[in-house]
């Protein structure tokens, strides 16, 4: 408390200074207005309506759960198990200090002054409102990256959020501390609860991936990657996966909708879990032109961990693509047999791949295309498309916080706090996205009344 006196008393000798600073940069930014250059996207780093509001006291937080294992819809799913219970808040304590910036000094003292609005509840999650100086790490985070996802979310916002885009596309010239500056004022931050109380959860992550394929059946590429046939119905289950291969009414309505054959069949299997993938595709005159497989539908049926099967049956001992992979070079004969075990299939659709498009992920369930390092996938019954995020992670995998944008969804990504983490497309994309399941804490940030 006597800390708090003291930055407060040093913040009103500055306060006018502030509101003239902060005058002078909007005068400078609205000469601008309309303008919305979009920056590049981060390269890897190392190691709706508004909801309605009621009252609600403060739950504890009991331990973590653990999710299911099913592929995502949008984008992706890592295969998932069970993450260890983080056993303090240690996340929080590891986090760096924020740099001592005399705008976020301003907007912290600015903030305390404020009276705090009321819990909000939506389906799955109460969202609890706390002070910029309760949210871990905050003011440590370059934002330059991040704004580019922002203002991709800007395309299609949800209504509630559309008001700020105008802002939020003209700060795209401006500076850390001006976007620091703005967030603390017009966004209120609120810690992200499950509805039993639990704050812990676990983030893991996912990878648009890279290979090759062929635009017809050869000698070497044998399994098909289908566009949706006709007569499929949202909502309604179609054939299976072995159905698709063996029932001739399937044959006779998939004739025609392969779009490329791939070489591996683990290879299509790790596509259409991630639901997206960039190919290079061999064309019959001996071309190769790159291009992406984006997902348009699946058959309805419900997602069956194939590693799950492996490792119960003991032919694998880690749930990793590499492993699967060394166990189906060993066993070919038995690979079709397991594949079956899973239903469920994804069809997809092609798009070209132009310069711009190739600089960022496919789109995700929000309609926008996903920026590595920044996008997650969320349960949307708890956090709407287009919120920013700020997420602490602490595991042997990732470290820190960030912010981040809710831009995509998937059949795993079920619970208040629950995040998959757009890792970005190739081999280092992949390692990072396999290697995350670990504990997670979310604060969502949502325009002030």
């Amino acid at each position: 408390m006597e800390n708090f006196l003291r930055t407060a008393i040093f913040d009103v000798k500055h306060r006018q200074r502030a509101l003239v600073r902060w005058a002078l940069v909007a005068a400078i930014v609205g000469n601008v207005s309309g303008c919305a250059p979009v920056r590049g996207v981060l390269a890897a780093l190392p190691p709706g309506t508004s909801p309605a509001a009621v009252a609600t006291p403060s739950p504890p937080a009991p331990p973590m759960s653990t999710p299911s294992d099913a592929p995502k819809e949008g984008a992706t799913a890592a295969v998932t198990e069970a993450v260890t219970a983080e056993p303090s808040d240690a996340v929080i304590d590891a986090l760096p200090s924020p740099p001592a910036d005399t705008a976020l000094r301003d907007g912290l003292a600015w903030d305390e002054a404020q009276a705090l609005p009321v819990v909000v509840r939506r389906k799955e999650a109460l969202w609890q409102p706390v002070y910029w100086r309760q949210v871990p790490g905050w003011g440590s985070d370059d934002l330059e990256s991040f704004w580019a996802a922002w203002v991709r979310s800007c395309e299609r916002p949800a209504r509630a959020l559309a008001s700020q885009c105008d802002a939020i596309r003209r700060l795209s010239i401006g500076d850390n501390a001006q976007r620091y500056e703005w967030i603390m004022r017009t966004w209120q931050p609120y810690r992200v609860t499950a509805l039993d109380g639990q704050r812990r959860g676990l983030l893991t992550g996912y990878f648009e991936p890279m290979m090759r394929a062929s635009r017809i059946k050869t000698a070497t590429h044998q399994t098909p990657m289908y566009a949706p046939p006709p007569g499929l119905t949202s909502g309604s289950p179609w054939f299976t996966r072995e159905e698709m291969e063996t029932d001739p009414r399937a044959l006779a309505a998939l004739q025609g909708r392969e779009l490329v054959w791939m070489a591996n069949p683990i290879d299509a299997l790790i596509i259409q879990i991630q639901g997206s993938g960039r190919l290079e595709i061999t064309e019959p005159d001996g071309r190769v032109q790159v291009a992406r497989l984006a997902f348009a539908a699946h058959n309805g049926h419900t997602y069956q961990s194939v590693a799950r099967g492996l490792l119960d049956s003991g032919d694998i001992t880690e749930p990793s693509w590499p492993a699967i992979k060394a166990w189906a070079a060993q066993k070919p004969d038995a690979v079709q047999g397991v594949l079956w075990r899973n239903p469920r299939t994804v069809f997809f659709q092609e798009e070209d791949l132009s310069e711009i498009d190739a600089a960022a992920g496919p789109r995700g369930a929000q309609g926008v295309p996903l920026t590595p390092m920044r996008s997650i996938a969320v349960d949307r019954r708890s956090i709407p498309y287009g919120t920013p995020v700020w997420m602490t992670t602490a595991g042997p995998t990732m470290r820190g916080a960030r912010l981040v944008m809710a831009q995509d969804t998937g059949g795993a990504i079920i619970g208040a706090v629950r995040a998959d983490f757009f890792a970005g497309w190739g081999d280092e994309a992949a390692r990072l996205a396999g290697g995350l399941k670990q504990p997670l804490h979310l604060w969502v940030l949502w325009p002030r009344s």
